[in-house]
């Protein structure tokens, strides 16, 4: 009976513990900013405010019907990016950030996806800034994270990101190894990077 009880008391808190993650990742709790808000740029395109990492607002359609994604994921921003400042339109106009890396692709390979030449992490192109870095998902993102690279300097890159959280920054830089004619960016979750030709 002892261990019953002792479960069931595990259960509830594990998912009193879900349940309270979730409602969290969807609610804004910097109280400085407000949904929407534009907190940084580049080249012109804004990165805005999201709150939560979860929290959804409409979907953002250009006049010509184009998906941007959801407002204002990480997807809505680099989408956006790439086509109000690259005029490039991605033949597949929905996944979520992670599904923007295709393992399938050989390094240098083209993403038919996208219409973006792929890197693997680590690769044998050195990144450029306007490439679109992808992460992994992990346990509080299973949907990944997608952002671009702002600044590229011989051992660092620095890249430009929208909803990485309620707390985050905007901006965020990694280093970079050039180990062999292969370069890494030193992050466990970062997949590879697309670049437009």
């Amino acid at each position: 009976m002892k261990v019953k009880k002792t479960a069931l008391i595990l259960i509830s808190v594990l998912a009193l513990g879900y349940a309270g993650l979730k409602v969290v990742k969807k609610v804004n709790l910097n109280r400085n900013y407000k949904i929407g808000q534009p907190l940084d740029s580049l080249n012109g395109v804004k990165v805005y405010y999201n709150g939560g990492v979860d929290h959804v607002l409409e979907r953002n359609v250009t006049k010509d019907n184009y998906n941007l994604g959801l407002k204002y994921q990480c997807v809505e921003f680099v989408k956006r990016y790439y086509y109000e400042y690259l005029n490039h339109k991605m033949p597949d106009a929905y996944g979520h950030a992670k599904d923007f890396f295709d393992p399938e692709v050989k390094d240098g390979g083209l993403n038919l996806k996208r219409n973006l030449i792929q890197y693997k992490n680590p690769g044998t192109a050195k990144p450029k800034v306007g490439d679109l870095v992808i992460f992994s998902g992990s346990v509080l993102n299973r949907f990944g994270h997608v952002a671009i690279i702002s600044k590229v300097s011989q051992n660092k890159i620095e890249i430009i990101q929208q909803n990485p959280g309620p707390f985050s920054g905007s901006r965020e830089s990694f280093t970079l190894e050039n180990k062999n004619g292969y370069y890494k960016i030193e992050n466990d979750r970062l997949l590879g990077w697309l670049r437009k030709e």
